[in-house]
């Protein structure tokens, strides 16, 4: 039927697939709970001032936009849900001290990062705030290293920038 489509680079996930993604995003999770972070969930729409807070243009144009019918403000679905995180942080839970916190969602970006690519990606992540010291980014990246050991990804090489 033409009114089942789907749009250009979105898909839905079959059962094998789903069962698949889900183990490799519970083992992830509990490796991270098991090193102290905590589970946060932040909501798929936001107002867009708040998802696009650092002024970043590639952000905004992954992000889709939308008229609030309640408020009449333009809102997003998030694109990434790093700036999220620290916004639980810093408004909600505004704890004093070191702070681990991790999450997994799914967003949306407005077009694939590349051929064959989905536009509604997995994401998972890990944050680490009230340290500044290079600590903290080796804890983060040992993180991320484990969780891609564990689901069996092998070669891995990362660039590292500012």
């Amino acid at each position: 039927m033409p009114n089942w489509l789907l749009p250009e680079f979105i898909q839905d996930m079959l059962p094998d697939e789903a069962a698949c993604i889900e183990r490799m995003r519970a083992s992830v999770l509990e490796l991270l709970r098991l090193n102290g972070y905590q589970l946060v969930a932040p909501p798929l729409l936001e107002y867009a001032e708040s998802l696009l807070a650092d002024d970043s243009r590639d952000m905004d144009l992954r992000s889709f936009k939308l008229v609030d019918q309640m408020s009449g403000r333009t809102l997003a679905l998030r694109a990434d849900m790093t700036l999220q995180v620290a916004r639980i942080d810093a408004h909600l839970l505004n704890r004093k001290g070191v702070v681990r916190m991790c999450y997994a969602g799914s967003v949306l970006h407005t077009q694939p990062a590349g051929v064959m690519r989905t536009r509604e990606p997995l994401q998972v992540g890990a944050e680490l705030y009230g340290h500044a010291g290079l600590e903290s980014d080796l804890e983060v990246q040992s993180m991320m290293l484990k969780s891609l050991a564990l689901l069996g990804i092998q070669g891995v090489h990362i660039d590292l920038g500012h």
